[in-house]
């Protein structure tokens, strides 16, 4: 059986962001505009996140999963420039996307994002968009689950809500004896040392991982190279996280990076091999790290 290949990129804050409207600037805004105005700009760069899409690409992936953050602040001149990069990147029954803080960064982005990005969010078959939502690729379940909140400022929370995971407990069910590999896609991390960038009902959507379990987590929103574990009902369950995709190494984040997944049956179980590609302290591309995950 030839392997399933899955690439996860995340949070491109595509770049350059546009000059907002003065009335634009409002509550969370103002912040984010000066943190951008300050050192956002010359952190996030549209030439590695091109380079970082272009050797994606060359890797011939089946599918690819981007975990959020397209925009920064919700700016309505950013979604239409997000939407052309993230067709450039592949169509929607190639891609599929969940959103992340700063794609509902303010109150009506997280609607102007599903309208604008409605067909990569999209259940197989489904016309509306809501989540979690439940795309068969391959060998491969993704469930697509938002975390995507506006928030008060200097907070980058995310959460889910009691009828989003009642819906994910009812969608894990179903999918027992399907004898798919299943992968959830999140933006916030499950797990995390910053109270202001939590996923405040993380212990929620813990417990019901461990009732229904999932074979693969893969996250953003960090900025960093991460793997967790968490309690499965018979095995634990890795989350992995990533770099932002347009990103310069700074401080003590590293430079742009993605992941790739090699997924294949063998007899009862399942093997999953990342390869980790980025920048890792040269101007190429490059492959950092190989790990068989199961």
């Amino acid at each position: 059986m030839t392997a399933f290949t899955l690439a996860h990129l995340s949070d491109p804050h595509v770049p350059p962001m546009p000059e907002p409207q003065w009335r634009e600037l409002l509550g969370q805004r103002v912040l984010g505009y000066l943190n951008w105005r300050r050192n956002r700009h010359l952190i996030h760069r549209r030439d590695m996140l091109d380079v970082i899409v272009s050797d994606m690409q060359a890797q011939q992936p089946d599918h690819i999963a981007v975990t959020g953050d397209l925009v920064n602040l919700a700016l309505d001149a950013e979604f239409p420039r997000a939407r052309r990069w993230i067709e450039s990147v592949g169509t929607p029954d190639k891609v599929s996307l969940v959103p992340g803080n700063h794609d509902g960064y303010v109150r009506g982005a997280p609607e102007r994002f599903a309208e604008t990005f409605g067909d990569y969010m999209r259940s197989d078959g489904t016309p509306d968009t809501r989540f979690p939502f439940l795309r068969i690729r391959g060998p491969l379940a993704l469930i697509g689950v938002s975390s995507s909140v506006p928030t008060a400022p200097f907070m980058a929370t995310g959460s889910l809500g009691d009828a989003q995971l009642r819906a994910l407990n009812v969608m894990l069910g179903g999918l027992a004896d399907a004898h798919l590999f299943r992968v959830l896609l999140i933006h916030h991390p499950l797990r995390s040392k910053q109270k202001m960038k939590r996923l405040t009902d993380s212990e929620a959507l813990q417990a019901v991982l461990k009732r229904h379990g999932v074979e693969l987590i893969l996250h953003g929103h960090d900025h960093i190279h991460s793997t967790m574990w968490f309690d499965g009902p018979q095995r634990r369950i890795p989350a992995i996280g990533v770099p932002s995709a347009s990103s310069v190494a700074h401080g003590h984040k590293p430079a742009a990076a993605y992941n790739l997944f090699a997924i294949e049956r063998d007899g009862e179980r399942w093997r999953c091999e990342q390869t980790v590609r980025g920048f890792g302290g040269s101007n190429m591309v490059h492959e950092l790290t190989r790990t068989m995950l199961v």
